[in-house]
């Protein structure tokens, strides 16, 4: 997969890859089915592994000859020592864990430094969809509140206060909208956040 299929199929990962070093060994948590480190193996000479837990996507992988890893993130990342990664990416799952702050804890811990993404509930067409007395549904928040995977909801402040007392140093923050970057007002015009974080030095 070239950088050209990427944007195509998902613009936000293709984003985010240009974070990411040639030749880093990389942990994807919550992978899905894959696309992104499938991009890293073959145009940045990537390697690593994949983490998921849904048995279709677990196979998706496997087509895609990644290395993947069928656990439940909750689990935590035990089985990995510290700094065993150059790069861990958590894409758009981190807010369907029940225990996001150990899990980011354990994100640092094997990463020299961690790349996380999540839909920015600050993004305005949500802001407008509670003033109306409803939960919001937009194209990064696509379900209903009665079947929706996401079990936190945050905004681009919260989850830098949520780096900043883990002990990690937040190194870049953007908000993206259908993969372009968005520089004025951001945390109400972008609607998903992605963080660039390091382990602060004790």
């Amino acid at each position: 997969m070239n950088v050209q299929e990427l944007k195509q199929l998902r613009p936000d990962l293709a984003f985010i890859a240009d974070w990411v070093k040639e030749e880093s060994h990389v942990l994807d948590v919550g992978c899905g089915d894959g696309v992104m480190l499938d991009y890293l193996q073959t145009d940045k000479q990537c390697s690593g592994y994949g983490i998921e837990i849904a048995d279709d996507k677990v196979l998706a992988c496997t087509a895609r000859g990644i290395n993947v890893i069928q656990q439940d993130m909750e689990d935590g990342l035990k089985i990995f020592g510290e700094k065993a990664f150059d790069t861990v990416l958590c894409l758009s799952s981190l807010q369907m864990m029940k225990h996001v702050e150990p899990l980011l804890r354990d994100i640092a811990r094997v990463g020299n430094e961690a790349i996380v993404s999540f839909p920015n509930f600050g993004y305005w067409p949500h802001r407008t969809a509670l003033l109306r007395g409803k939960m919001p549904v937009s194209k990064s928040l696509p379900y209903e509140w009665y079947d929706t995977p996401n079990v936190r909801c945050a905004t681009i402040y919260d989850f830098a206060d949520l780096a900043d007392d883990v002990g990690l140093t937040v190194m870049e923050c953007v908000a993206l909208h259908e993969g372009k970057q968005i520089h004025w007002l951001p945390n109400l015009r972008g609607s998903l956040a992605v963080f660039r974080l390091k382990k602060r030095a004790s």
